[in-house]
Formats: C-alpha cells, sequence, structure tokens
C-alpha cells in the first residue's frame, strides 16, 4: 500500500484506522473519505488529505481515486446492526449498492478493496461454538444479509476480474475513541463508560448472551495484515474469521467489578438488540487466519480492559478513583 483510500473514515473504525496507516506510510497518501455532514476534524482533519466520497456516488469514489492515485481502497461504509433493522432500503443501498460501486472503480483504477465482514453474516442455523471459517450463513438480519452479499460479491470481483479483494468477519469491536454507533455489540463499549462516570449500567442484554469481541487495537492490525499479507499463502479472501475473546455480560462487569468495586448493573433487555444477538456466534473459529496470514491476538479481556478504563478517565476528565491499573 502506497496511497489509501478510506471510505467511511469519521467512523467508529475509520478514525482511527485513518490515523493508523498514516503514521505507517508517511510517505503515502491516506485520504479520509467522508460525506457531507461527517467532515473530519481536530487531527484526522490536519494530518492529512480529505475528500468528500459518500460511497452511493461512483464518481466521488474515482475521482478522490484519480486524483490520489490510489492504489488500495478500504471501504468501511455501512449502517450497524440495529440502525441498519430501522432503515433496511438504505442499509442495502450503502452495503451492497456502495460496494459495487467501489469494486466497478477498482476494477477500472487497478486497485485493492478491503471491506469488512462481520459476525452479523451468520445465523441461527449456524454452529454458535467455534463457528467454522466455511459454514452456513443464513443471516436473519438486512445487516448480515448486506454482509453475506458483500462476500460473495467480493469473490466473484476477484474471480472473474482479478480485483484484489480481501476481507475479516470483524467480531464486536470495543474502542475508547469513537462513540458506539448502533451496533449489537456496542453495550460492550457503554459498559465501560458507565463505569467511569460512577453511573448503574443498564445492560440491554440477558446474562449469558455470549458473543464474540475484540479490541480495537487487534482489530485495526487485522485489517492492515490482511492486506499486506502474501496473496500466494490466500485460500480465503472474503471473508476471514478473526477471534480475540467471547464473553457474555455477567463476565466482562464481573472483570470491570475487579477495577471499579463500586460498579453496579442492572438488566432491561432491549428485544431488537437481544434478537440480533441470538441469532449470532458465541466464539468464532479463526484457525484459517492463522495459517494463511499469521492472524494471532494481543488482547485478552483483562489487558483491554485496563487500558480501556485508564484512557476514558483521561479521555472522560474524571478524577482517578481506586482503580489497580
Amino acid at each position: 500500500m502506497k496511497n489509501v483510500l478510506i471510505i467511511g473514515a469519521t467512523g467508529q473504525i475509520g478514525t482511527e484506522l485513518t490515523m493508523k496507516l498514516r503514521g505507517m506510510y508517511p510517505n503515502g497518501d491516506i485520504v479520509a473519505g467522508y460525506i457531507k455532514g461527517a467532515e473530519p476534524k481536530g487531527v484526522l482533519a490536519e494530518s492529512g488529505p480529505s475528500a468528500e466520497v459518500d460511497i452511493t456516488n461512483p464518481n466521488q469514489i474515482a475521482d478522490a481515486v484519480e486524483k490520489y492515485k490510489v492504489d488500495t481502497i478500504y471501504n468501511l461504509a455501512a449502517l450497524l446492526s440495529a440502525v441498519a433493522e430501522s432503515r433496511p432500503q438504505l442499509a442495502w443501498k450503502i452495503g451492497v449498492g456502495g460496494l459495487y460501486n467501489t469494486l466497478e472503480v477498482a476494477r477500472e483504477k487497478n486497485c485493492a478493496v478491503f471491506t469488512p465482514s462481520s459476525i452479523g453474516s451468520f445465523g441461527p442455523e449456524t454452529p454458535h461454538d467455534m463457528t467454522p471459517q466455511d459454514t452456513i450463513q443464513r443471516p436473519q438480519t438486512i445487516y448480515g444479509v448486506t454482509k453475506v452479499t458483500g462476500e460473495m460479491l467480493s469473490d466473484y470481483y476477484a474471480r472473474r476480474f482479478g480485483v484484489d479483494t480481501r476481507s475479516v468477519r470483524f467480531p464486536g469491536l470495543i474502542s475508547y475513541v469513537a462513540p458506539p454507533g448502533g451496533g449489537t455489540t456496542d453495550y460492550a463499549v457503554d459498559i465501560y463508560y458507565s463505569a467511569i462516570k460512577g453511573e448503574t449500567f443498564k445492560c440491554p442484554l440477558h446474562a449469558g448472551t455470549f458473543m464474540d469481541m475484540m479490541y480495537m487495537p487487534d482489530a485495526l492490525r487485522a485489517a492492515v495484515e490482511i492486506m499486506e499479507a502474501d496473496p500466494s499463502r490466500l485460500v480465503h479472501r472474503n471473508s476471514f474469521n478473526i477471534a480475540s475473546m467471547s464473553f457474555d455480560p455477567e463476565i466482562i462487569y464481573n472483570k470491570i467489578k475487579e477495577y471499579v468495586p463500586d460498579f453496579k448493573m442492572e438488566y432491561v433487555p432491549d428485544p431488537l438488540r437481544q434478537a440480533i444477538a441470538d441469532s449470532w456466534p458465541n466464539s468464532l473459529d479463526d484457525t484459517c487466519a492463522r495459517e494463511e496470514w499469521d492472524w494471532k491476538p494481543e488482547y485478552d479481556l483483562d489487558k483491554m480492559t485496563r487500558d480501556m478504563l485508564s484512557h476514558l478517565r483521561v479521555k472522560l476528565g474524571v478524577a482517578e478513583a481506586e482503580m489497580a491499573l
């Protein structure tokens, strides 16, 4: 990678990925693609180029690729799971129509393309424990449907047109940088904010609801490493299972209480989010990613919790509490 366009650069993943790539490739153009009304701010705007790139507008994608001689596109535009259920037509327009626009530009301009998939691409018929790399994918949400379609469409463009498409299936992502954006797994971000603010956390999921999760630094590293991987080793392309940790609300709550002893949680289930979570895997088998491009996570629940609490205390301006960090 030399010159990179990140579509959705001001979103949950894009904000951090843009800065990571700018640090890794200081001599290249790492372009922050944004939609009107979500312009880059602060260091994101000041540290490199940006361009208005609405993924539903193929001309804007092509113009940015041409102007900055882009060789790699990170397509991060999507509506997250719970939000997508309230706006299914828009979710399809962005998730599938936008991907088609991106792949067409990549075909014409000879770009590699990364488009993340998700644990949401699986459904209730999928084996829920150690979900295999290759298994049945019959999701029951529009979010999941767009992700499965995206995997297949990306594979088609690789096979039919030689476009270098690659992808990972992200678990729930946890970060202290960007605020939650309406995903089913976002409770695992909100819970840390509540702990630092001294609030009782109202958990939208039942106890015993296990889901695969990952700390954002590991997710960013995976997004970069898959694009830098030796293509001759890749048996799969779209999309690799990657895993780090699996827990339910009770486990993460008790881990946080080790460092915030007075923290309290009560269950206030959200039927929509619970139904979505129940259809997703408890844990993923990421053997193929480990074998084909040497994937390995660096964070477990304890290491992530200590890092999250430390950074959020600074971010929220909360006086240092009695935490054994």
